[in-house]
């Protein structure tokens, strides 16, 4: 699987935030968060919003490290994508 799950599993690693705070914040169960986390499953594109969302909540730097572990080169240079 990919991506995301990676992306998720360094954020919170790096930032010190639970699965299940994140979880919690998002309104969800554990359970799913640790599904995305362990890349047993990849979270929806409308998920990966709500997930920016939520970590902006807890953390600001957590939100921008997520995006820049996942979207990686796209935000830093665009136009060479």
């Amino acid at each position: 699987m990919g991506r995301a799950g990676q992306a998720l599993r360094h954020t919170l690693e790096q930032h010190k935030i639970s699965q299940n705070k994140l979880a919690v914040t998002m309104g969800i169960d554990r359970p799913k968060v640790h599904r995305w986390y362990h890349e047993k499953i990849d979270p929806t594109a409308e998920t990966v919003v709500g997930i920016v969302l939520a970590l902006n909540k807890l953390d600001s730097e957590a939100a921008k490290t997520f995006l820049e572990s996942y979207l990686g080169e796209l935000i830093n240079n665009p136009s060479q994508q």
